[in-house]
């Protein structure tokens, strides 16, 4: 024990001997040196500019459909007529709008619409600029409209004393007597007109039967010759729709010619059958050099009260009675319909209808007689004058005829 004790006094300690000499180092990892993964950096750089050139594209896109560019023709700055009728609805207008050029795209502006408080949209014309700033065009629509219009429909089968009573009657600015005289001015002209002018002297108005019949907007400051005009123009519109400016090789006839045969079955066909089937009977009777002997001519232009027999007794050239061929002029203001049985009538019947009964050749039996056969204005038609004298009879005993 000594010994140790001894041994204990004579220890001396060197400085590099014991924990606090040696320093953490010896018993902790020293700390690592960490940077990020440049891959990694790369990536999110990506995603952050993806994000933001996306950002910026869709902020481009909405300001090019807000703001479009002006149109290299520079139309653009042209105000152009837009109408809003009574029906229409923000759906309808911005559809419409983006159909006719007005804006880019109908959905953006119905976002815009709504997020600026709504139109509150009237009906009438309003002047607008073309791609102009969608707030512009939303600001214009939210106001007056510049004019003002009446909806007047014109039906098929009126003539033009007709269509000129009705707008005197819808509007009460455009009398009559102005649509009438309108009807007689040489300066407005039909590419469908007579190709001999000399045709319609004499006639009560020289664009029977020229202008479609449709439902029109009558703005409050349009005259007489402006409706007129722009009635003529869809004729023509609807008249090349259904190749009538072909009349001649697929009929015979002139589009005027065409014009009159259709204004004749418009008057004259009531169910959709009958058409074709009329059609059909007016050419046949001219070809043979027969009378048209059609009911619904003498009663073009009659006075009031006329009777079919003081009519029928009148010398006029619209009597299809006394007089062979067509009339001076259509009775009437054609349809679509009417125009397209002109331009297609129906074949005639093969020999083995039984209206054909008794006939031996084929080329004999064509339709070449109608007479009024029901309540719902349906006809029955015959190829010999004593199959449609029997027609005749059982309509009287019917009540269909006086």
């Amino acid at each position: 024990m000594n010994h140790d004790l001894n041994e204990k006094a004579s220890w001396h300690e060197d400085p590099w001997d014991g924990p606090d000499a040696w320093g953490s180092s010896e018993f902790e990892t020293p700390p690592r040196d960490v940077r990020p993964d440049s891959r990694i950096v790369l990536i999110a750089f990506a995603v952050v500019m993806s994000v933001v050139v996306a950002v910026g594209a869709t902020g481009m896109w909405y300001l090019r459909q807000v703001n479009p560019p002006d149109l290299v023709d520079g139309s653009s700055v042209v105000a152009t007529n837009f109408t809003v009728d009574p029906n229409d609805s923000l759906n309808s207008v911005s559809q419409r709008l983006q159909d006719e050029g007005f804006i880019v795209n109908a959905g953006v502006f119905r976002w815009y619409v709504k997020r600026k408080g709504g139109i509150d949209l009237q009906p009438g014309y309003y002047a607008l600029i073309a791609r102009e700033h969608i707030g512009n065009i939303m600001k214009k629509l939210n106001t007056s409209p510049s004019a003002t219009f009446t909806k007047v429909t014109f039906p098929e089968g009126f003539t033009l004393a007709k269509i000129g009573a009705r707008i005197e009657e819808k509007t009460t600015r455009i009398t009559a007597q102005d649509f009438l005289t309108a009807a007689n001015n040489p300066n407005l002209i039909s590419e469908y007109g007579p190709i001999d002018p000399t045709r319609i002297d004499g006639a009560p108005y020289r664009l029977e039967g020229l202008v479609f019949p449709d439902t029109y907007q009558i703005s409050g400051d349009e005259s007489a010759i402006s409706v007129l005009d722009r009635m003529l123009r869809l004729m023509e519109r609807v008249g090349r729709q259904e190749g009538l400016p072909d009349a001649k090789a697929s009929v015979g006839k002139s589009p005027y010619e065409v014009l009159i045969i259709a204004s004749i079955i418009e008057r004259e066909a009531k169910l959709e059958v009958d058409r074709g089937k009329i059609a059909r009977v007016i050419y046949n009777r001219l070809e043979r050099g027969m009378p048209l002997q059609v009911d619904a001519t003498l009663y073009y232009n009659s006075p009031d009260g006329s009777t079919f027999t003081d009519l029928k007794a009148t010398d006029t050239p619209y009597n299809s009675y006394l007089y062979n061929g067509l009339p001076p002029t259509p009775i009437a203001s054609p349809g679509r319909a009417a125009i397209k049985a002109a331009l297609n009538p129906s074949p005639n019947p093969q020999l083995s209808d039984k209206i054909c009964v008794g006939i031996k050749k084929a080329s004999n039996c064509a339709y070449l007689y109608y007479v009024l056969s029901d309540a719902k204005g349906g006809h029955t038609f015959a190829a010999t004058q004593q199959d449609h004298e029997r027609n005749v009879e059982i309509s009287r005993a019917a009540g269909f005829l006086p």
